[in-house]
Protein backbone atom coordinates (compact mmCIF):
# COMPACT_ATOMS: atom_id res chain seq x y z
CA UNK A 1 0.00 0.00 0.00
CA UNK A 2 1.01 3.48 -0.92
CA UNK A 3 2.56 5.43 1.87
CA UNK A 4 0.03 8.06 3.14
CA UNK A 5 1.15 10.17 5.84
CA UNK A 6 -1.61 11.33 8.47
CA UNK A 7 -1.13 14.90 10.39
CA UNK A 8 -3.94 17.88 11.32
CA UNK A 9 -2.18 20.76 9.94
CA UNK A 10 -3.03 23.09 12.91
CA UNK A 11 -2.94 26.62 13.66
CA UNK A 12 0.36 25.96 16.17
CA UNK A 13 1.78 24.62 12.59
CA UNK A 14 0.45 27.22 10.54
CA UNK A 15 2.11 29.68 12.92
CA UNK A 16 5.77 28.64 13.35
CA UNK A 17 5.71 27.84 9.74
CA UNK A 18 5.08 31.81 8.95
CA UNK A 19 7.50 32.71 11.97
CA UNK A 20 9.98 30.05 9.95
CA UNK A 21 9.12 31.79 6.76
CA UNK A 22 9.52 35.30 7.96
CA UNK A 23 13.11 34.38 9.75
CA UNK A 24 14.40 33.19 6.64
CA UNK A 25 13.51 36.15 4.46
CA UNK A 26 15.17 38.45 6.58
CA UNK A 27 18.76 35.53 7.29
CA UNK A 28 19.03 34.51 3.46
CA UNK A 29 18.69 38.03 2.69
CA UNK A 30 21.34 39.95 5.17
CA UNK A 31 24.01 41.97 4.44
CA UNK A 32 26.17 39.84 5.40
CA UNK A 33 30.20 40.03 4.30
CA UNK A 34 32.00 36.93 3.55
CA UNK A 35 33.75 36.67 6.86
CA UNK A 36 30.89 36.60 9.35
CA UNK A 37 28.86 34.34 6.40
CA UNK A 38 31.94 31.78 7.16
CA UNK A 39 32.00 32.08 11.12
CA UNK A 40 28.23 31.46 10.93
CA UNK A 41 28.19 28.26 8.89
CA UNK A 42 31.46 27.02 11.10
CA UNK A 43 29.38 27.41 14.00
CA UNK A 44 26.64 25.60 12.90
CA UNK A 45 28.34 22.59 11.49
CA UNK A 46 30.08 22.40 14.76
CA UNK A 47 26.61 22.72 16.98
CA UNK A 48 25.15 20.12 14.68
CA UNK A 49 27.61 17.59 14.67
CA UNK A 50 28.18 18.06 18.01
CA UNK A 51 24.65 17.30 19.45
CA UNK A 52 23.44 15.26 17.21
CA UNK A 53 26.16 12.85 17.75
CA UNK A 54 25.56 13.70 22.03
CA UNK A 55 21.73 13.04 21.82
CA UNK A 56 23.01 8.73 21.42
CA UNK A 57 25.80 9.58 24.60
CA UNK A 58 28.94 10.25 22.40
CA UNK A 59 30.90 12.48 25.46
CA UNK A 60 33.17 14.62 24.11
CA UNK A 61 32.25 18.34 24.49
CA UNK A 62 31.69 21.01 22.20
CA UNK A 63 35.06 22.78 21.96
CA UNK A 64 36.86 19.25 21.21
CA UNK A 65 34.36 18.68 18.47
CA UNK A 66 35.36 22.40 16.82
CA UNK A 67 39.25 20.72 17.21
CA UNK A 68 38.33 16.92 15.79
CA UNK A 69 36.33 19.23 12.65
CA UNK A 70 39.70 21.41 12.64
CA UNK A 71 41.71 18.62 11.80
CA UNK A 72 43.79 18.51 15.14
CA UNK A 73 43.90 15.16 16.21
CA UNK A 74 42.69 14.66 19.98
CA UNK A 75 44.40 11.86 22.41
CA UNK A 76 41.68 10.54 24.12
CA UNK A 77 40.93 6.88 24.71
CA UNK A 78 37.18 7.49 23.10
CA UNK A 79 38.64 6.86 19.80
CA UNK A 80 34.58 5.89 18.93
CA UNK A 81 33.87 9.08 19.83
CA UNK A 82 36.10 10.95 17.84
CA UNK A 83 35.36 8.76 14.73
CA UNK A 84 31.35 9.43 14.71
CA UNK A 85 32.11 13.39 14.82
CA UNK A 86 34.73 12.69 12.08
CA UNK A 87 32.30 10.37 10.35
CA UNK A 88 28.99 12.98 10.79
CA UNK A 89 31.28 15.44 9.32
CA UNK A 90 31.98 13.95 6.51
CA UNK A 91 27.94 12.95 6.08
CA UNK A 92 27.15 16.20 5.57
CA UNK A 93 29.45 17.17 3.18
CA UNK A 94 27.60 14.39 1.03
CA UNK A 95 24.16 15.65 1.47
CA UNK A 96 25.36 18.99 0.40
CA UNK A 97 26.93 17.68 -2.50
CA UNK A 98 23.56 15.74 -2.98
CA UNK A 99 20.91 18.65 -3.07
CA UNK A 100 19.76 17.81 -6.68
CA UNK A 101 19.03 14.04 -6.48
CA UNK A 102 16.20 12.09 -5.68
CA UNK A 103 15.94 10.56 -2.52
CA UNK A 104 16.43 6.60 -2.92
CA UNK A 105 17.68 3.21 -1.82
CA UNK A 106 21.34 4.16 -2.59
CA UNK A 107 21.78 7.13 -1.44
CA UNK A 108 19.94 6.34 2.06
CA UNK A 109 22.31 3.30 1.62
CA UNK A 110 25.71 5.50 1.23
CA UNK A 111 24.64 8.00 4.02
CA UNK A 112 24.55 5.26 6.11
CA UNK A 113 27.86 3.81 5.30
CA UNK A 114 29.26 7.03 5.57
CA UNK A 115 28.44 7.38 9.17
CA UNK A 116 29.03 4.10 10.11
CA UNK A 117 32.54 3.83 8.80
CA UNK A 118 34.91 2.17 11.58
CA UNK A 119 32.03 2.99 13.93
CA UNK A 120 30.32 -0.45 13.17
CA UNK A 121 31.15 -3.32 12.05
CA UNK A 122 31.56 -3.21 8.14
CA UNK A 123 29.24 -5.84 7.38
CA UNK A 124 26.82 -3.83 9.05
CA UNK A 125 27.30 -0.56 7.16
CA UNK A 126 24.92 0.75 4.01
CA UNK A 127 23.08 -2.42 4.37
CA UNK A 128 19.35 -2.84 6.06
CA UNK A 129 19.32 -4.35 8.85
CA UNK A 130 18.53 -8.98 9.09
CA UNK A 131 17.37 -9.09 12.04
CA UNK A 132 14.23 -7.91 14.25
CA UNK A 133 14.15 -4.58 16.40
CA UNK A 134 11.96 -2.75 18.79
CA UNK A 135 11.67 0.37 19.58
CA UNK A 136 11.51 1.41 23.50
CA UNK A 137 10.14 4.25 25.62
CA UNK A 138 12.92 6.80 26.50
CA UNK A 139 11.15 7.38 29.44
CA UNK A 140 10.01 3.74 31.15
CA UNK A 141 11.97 1.54 28.07
CA UNK A 142 8.78 -0.18 27.76
CA UNK A 143 8.71 -1.33 24.20
CA UNK A 144 6.17 1.23 21.97
CA UNK A 145 6.61 -0.19 19.18
CA UNK A 146 7.54 -2.73 16.71
CA UNK A 147 9.25 -1.58 13.27
CA UNK A 148 9.02 -3.79 10.15
CA UNK A 149 10.79 -6.94 9.60
CA UNK A 150 13.72 -7.55 8.19
CA UNK A 151 11.89 -8.30 5.14
CA UNK A 152 9.74 -5.59 4.72
CA UNK A 153 12.16 -2.67 4.85
CA UNK A 154 12.96 -1.88 1.17
CA UNK A 155 9.52 -2.16 0.42
CA UNK A 156 8.41 0.20 2.55
CA UNK A 157 11.82 2.46 2.04
CA UNK A 158 10.26 2.11 -1.37
CA UNK A 159 6.91 3.43 -0.78
CA UNK A 160 8.77 6.70 1.05
CA UNK A 161 11.36 7.09 -1.43
CA UNK A 162 8.00 7.23 -4.44
CA UNK A 163 6.08 9.14 -1.85
CA UNK A 164 9.06 12.20 -1.53
CA UNK A 165 9.61 12.14 -5.01
CA UNK A 166 5.55 12.47 -6.11
CA UNK A 167 3.35 13.64 -3.23
CA UNK A 168 5.33 15.10 -1.30
CA UNK A 169 6.73 17.84 -4.09
CA UNK A 170 3.03 19.53 -3.24
CA UNK A 171 4.06 19.36 0.93
CA UNK A 172 5.51 22.45 2.63
CA UNK A 173 9.08 21.93 2.94
CA UNK A 174 9.22 21.85 7.00
CA UNK A 175 6.31 19.34 6.54
CA UNK A 176 7.86 16.94 4.12
CA UNK A 177 11.37 17.08 6.33
CA UNK A 178 9.50 16.32 9.24
CA UNK A 179 7.69 13.38 7.85
CA UNK A 180 11.08 12.11 6.42
CA UNK A 181 12.79 12.40 9.69
CA UNK A 182 10.09 10.27 11.42
CA UNK A 183 9.39 7.74 8.72
CA UNK A 184 12.78 6.63 8.41
CA UNK A 185 13.02 6.43 12.62
CA UNK A 186 9.34 4.19 12.31
CA UNK A 187 10.72 1.93 10.14
CA UNK A 188 14.29 1.87 11.59
CA UNK A 189 16.22 0.17 8.63
CA UNK A 190 19.45 -0.50 9.96
CA UNK A 191 21.20 -2.40 13.02
CA UNK A 192 22.10 1.16 14.26
CA UNK A 193 22.56 4.66 14.07
CA UNK A 194 19.35 5.11 12.69
CA UNK A 195 18.59 8.33 14.66
CA UNK A 196 21.20 10.59 13.36
CA UNK A 197 20.36 8.84 9.85
CA UNK A 198 16.88 10.20 10.27
CA UNK A 199 17.73 13.76 11.65
CA UNK A 200 20.63 13.75 8.52
CA UNK A 201 18.27 12.68 5.88
CA UNK A 202 15.63 15.68 7.22
CA UNK A 203 18.59 18.57 6.49
CA UNK A 204 18.86 17.39 3.43
CA UNK A 205 15.07 17.38 2.87
CA UNK A 206 15.66 21.06 3.47
CA UNK A 207 18.80 22.22 1.41
CA UNK A 208 17.24 20.71 -1.57
CA UNK A 209 13.96 22.51 -1.02
CA UNK A 210 15.81 25.63 -1.18
CA UNK A 211 15.22 25.56 2.83
CA UNK A 212 19.38 25.68 4.04
CA UNK A 213 19.28 29.17 5.32
CA UNK A 214 22.70 29.90 3.90
CA UNK A 215 23.66 26.76 6.16
CA UNK A 216 23.68 28.80 9.38
CA UNK A 217 21.10 26.48 11.40
CA UNK A 218 21.47 23.32 13.62
CA UNK A 219 18.10 21.85 14.52
CA UNK A 220 20.58 19.31 16.56
CA UNK A 221 21.03 21.46 19.01
CA UNK A 222 17.46 21.96 19.73
CA UNK A 223 16.99 18.60 20.01
CA UNK A 224 19.23 17.49 22.36
CA UNK A 225 18.42 20.66 24.85
CA UNK A 226 15.35 18.37 25.65
CA UNK A 227 15.74 15.33 24.61
CA UNK A 228 13.56 13.82 26.59
CA UNK A 229 11.00 15.99 24.56
CA UNK A 230 12.53 14.90 20.85
CA UNK A 231 11.64 10.95 22.08
CA UNK A 232 8.77 12.03 23.26
CA UNK A 233 7.50 14.02 20.04
CA UNK A 234 9.07 10.75 18.07
CA UNK A 235 6.84 8.08 19.85
CA UNK A 236 3.77 10.27 19.67
CA UNK A 237 3.24 9.43 16.35
CA UNK A 238 3.41 5.41 16.87
CA UNK A 239 -0.07 5.77 16.81
CA UNK A 240 -0.70 6.16 13.36
CA UNK A 241 -0.79 10.46 13.41
CA UNK A 242 2.01 13.00 13.32
CA UNK A 243 0.37 15.72 14.08
CA UNK A 244 1.77 16.19 17.69
CA UNK A 245 5.50 15.46 16.40
CA UNK A 246 5.56 17.98 13.22
CA UNK A 247 4.21 20.54 15.87
CA UNK A 248 7.71 19.60 17.44
CA UNK A 249 9.43 19.84 14.73
CA UNK A 250 8.05 22.97 13.14
CA UNK A 251 8.83 24.67 16.14
CA UNK A 252 12.43 23.74 16.14
CA UNK A 253 13.25 24.96 13.26
CA UNK A 254 11.01 28.60 14.07
CA UNK A 255 13.36 28.38 17.36
CA UNK A 256 16.30 27.82 15.62
CA UNK A 257 15.74 30.27 12.98
CA UNK A 258 14.12 32.78 15.21
CA UNK A 259 18.01 32.38 17.20
CA UNK A 260 19.93 33.02 14.04
CA UNK A 261 17.76 36.02 12.97
CA UNK A 262 18.20 37.68 16.16
CA UNK A 263 22.24 37.48 15.36
CA UNK A 264 21.74 38.62 11.85
CA UNK A 265 19.94 41.20 12.91
CA UNK A 266 22.36 42.44 15.45
CA UNK A 267 25.06 42.37 13.05
CA UNK A 268 22.80 44.82 10.27
CA UNK A 269 20.38 46.85 12.65
CA UNK A 270 20.28 49.10 10.22
CA UNK A 271 18.47 48.13 6.97
CA UNK A 272 20.26 51.26 4.82
CA UNK A 273 23.24 48.98 5.62
CA UNK A 274 22.63 46.92 2.65
CA UNK A 275 23.47 49.97 0.19
CA UNK A 276 26.38 50.85 2.13
CA UNK A 277 28.21 47.47 2.36
CA UNK A 278 26.96 45.35 -0.61
CA UNK A 279 29.85 43.20 -1.13
CA UNK A 280 32.64 44.87 -0.06
CA UNK A 281 35.48 43.20 1.99
CA UNK A 282 35.49 44.21 5.67
CA UNK A 283 37.90 42.69 8.16
CA UNK A 284 36.22 41.71 11.77
CA UNK A 285 37.85 45.13 13.52
CA UNK A 286 36.10 47.08 10.24
CA UNK A 287 32.52 45.28 11.07
CA UNK A 288 33.13 46.05 14.54
CA UNK A 289 33.29 49.69 13.62
CA UNK A 290 30.64 49.49 11.57
CA UNK A 291 28.31 47.97 14.38
CA UNK A 292 29.45 50.44 16.79
CA UNK A 293 28.67 53.57 14.46
CA UNK A 294 25.31 52.29 13.94
CA UNK A 295 24.41 52.13 18.02
CA UNK A 296 26.79 55.09 18.93
CA UNK A 297 26.26 57.51 15.85
CA UNK A 298 29.82 58.37 15.55
CA UNK A 299 33.54 57.40 16.86
CA UNK A 300 36.21 59.61 18.34
CA UNK A 301 40.17 58.90 18.64
CA UNK A 302 39.58 59.13 22.46
CA UNK A 303 37.47 56.28 21.82
CA UNK A 304 39.81 54.33 20.49
CA UNK A 305 41.69 52.23 23.47
CA UNK A 306 38.52 51.86 25.00
CA UNK A 307 36.54 49.27 21.77
CA UNK A 308 40.03 47.91 20.64
CA UNK A 309 41.90 47.88 23.89
CA UNK A 310 44.34 45.79 22.28
CA UNK A 311 45.07 47.84 18.60
CA UNK A 312 46.83 50.68 18.19
CA UNK A 313 45.46 54.12 17.21
CA UNK A 314 47.43 54.09 13.70
CA UNK A 315 45.84 50.80 12.92
CA UNK A 316 42.11 51.82 13.53
CA UNK A 317 42.61 55.26 11.67
CA UNK A 318 43.93 52.79 8.98
CA UNK A 319 41.07 50.92 9.47
CA UNK A 320 38.82 53.94 9.35
CA UNK A 321 40.80 55.67 5.84
CA UNK A 322 39.54 52.11 4.36
CA UNK A 323 35.75 52.68 5.16
CA UNK A 324 36.23 56.34 4.37
CA UNK A 325 37.96 55.17 0.98
CA UNK A 326 34.50 52.64 0.46
CA UNK A 327 32.11 55.50 1.19
CA UNK A 328 30.69 53.87 4.32
CA UNK A 329 32.47 56.23 6.66
CA UNK A 330 33.13 59.95 6.43
CA UNK A 331 34.98 62.15 8.62
CA UNK A 332 33.93 65.77 10.19
CA UNK A 333 36.59 67.80 11.95
CA UNK A 334 40.66 67.38 11.75
CA UNK A 335 43.52 65.74 14.04
CA UNK A 336 42.36 64.17 17.22
CA UNK A 337 39.26 66.57 17.34
CA UNK A 338 37.93 63.69 14.02
CA UNK A 339 34.79 62.55 14.49
CA UNK A 340 33.53 59.56 12.37
CA UNK A 341 30.13 58.84 10.93
CA UNK A 342 28.37 56.07 8.84
CA UNK A 343 28.02 57.84 4.94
Amino acid sequence: MAFQPRYTITDFILNHVAQAEAARQIITNAPLVPSWERQFQHTALVRTVHHSVAIEGNALSLSETERIIGGEELQTIRQRDVKEIVNYRNAISYIDDKRDVALSIPFLLELHRIMGDQVLEHEKTGVFRANDAVIVSSKTGAVVFDPPGPDEIEAEVEDLCLWDNTVATRVHPLLRAGILHYELVRIHPFVDLNGRTSRLLATWSLYRDQYDIRRFFSLEEYYDQNSSSYYEALESAHEGDMTWWLEYFVAGVSVELGRIKARVLELSRDQKLLQKLGQVALNDRQMQIVQYLEENEEIRNQDFAVQFPDVSDDTILRDLKDLIDKKIVVKKGRTKAARYLLA
